[in-house]
């Protein structure tokens, strides 16, 4: 159990919470997190936003039971929290482009904070898409070089990707496989990096419920992933 420290309401959709938590979370992980004890059945998969070693910090957007009970929570109450689990984003150096779409765009803050801190000479510029009102844009330019922000199109729109030595994506795998298409189709050089959102039920890869198929045979998102190469998500067949 950690004690949550703060949890409010970004926009209609979104909220921010921060926890009580000594972890050693890195870019790209996640926590399955819980605050009921038998229903619903399962804890939920978030993505790690912010991270040091006293607090874990998570933006989540509520799209049922689960993070709705997650959204009455306040400061003082306790949740469950399981991990961190999974495989994040690679420790680069050079010009990276990271690109989020939704709910997607929660773990390039902290990828964003680390590459900066790995390396200040490294460049990082953030590509954010939204459907609505953007939020938290303040926060990402705190560890960019730029930030780029989409309302109501297509963020993939806007990148160069012969710009970059890296690319690294998380959001709606539409959108990440028309990323992927057009680095491809441009031939750039960089590799993509994509954070798989499948659906978890364990989180630590015993369960095969967000098993994806990739040009390496199937593999799990939680264990395996959720970060992987894109030519192995989206060249398989």
């Amino acid at each position: 159990m950690a004690e949550i420290l703060q949890n409010e309401r970004v926009n209609e959709d979104f909220y921010f919470m921060k926890v009580k938590e000594k972890n050693q979370a890195a870019m790209g992980q996640f926590y399955m997190l819980r605050a009921w004890n038998e229903y619903p059945v399962l804890s939920r998969p978030i993505s790690v936003f912010d991270a040091d070693p006293e607090t874990v910090s998570f933006l989540y957007k509520v799209v049922g039971k689960g993070t709705e009970i997650f959204a009455e929570l306040k400061a003082g109450d306790e949740i469950t929290l399981d991990g961190p689990h999974g495989n994040g984003f690679p420790e680069v150096k050079g010009k990276v482009a990271l690109v989020g779409g939704g709910v997607g765009i929660a773990p390039l803050y902290l990828t964003a904070k680390t590459l900066k801190k790995l390396d200040p000479d490294t460049t990082v510029d953030i590509y954010l898409g939204f459907s609505g009102e953007p939020i938290l844009t303040d926060r990402y330019e705190q560890v960019a070089d730029k930030v780029t922000v989409n309302v109501g199109g297509f963020v993939t729109d806007d990148i160069d990707p012969c710009q970059y030595d890296y690319i690294m994506t998380c959001g709606p795998e539409i959108m990440m496989k028309v990323l992927y298409k057009k680095c491809k189709d441009m031939k750039a050089a960089a590799p993509v990096y994509v954070s798989m959102e499948n659906r978890m039920a364990c989180g630590i890869g015993a369960c095969l419920v967000c098993t994806c198929k990739t040009s390496n045979g199937n593999r799990r998102a939680c264990k395996d992933g959720p970060v992987m190469l894109g030519n192995e998500v989206f060249d398989y067949e």
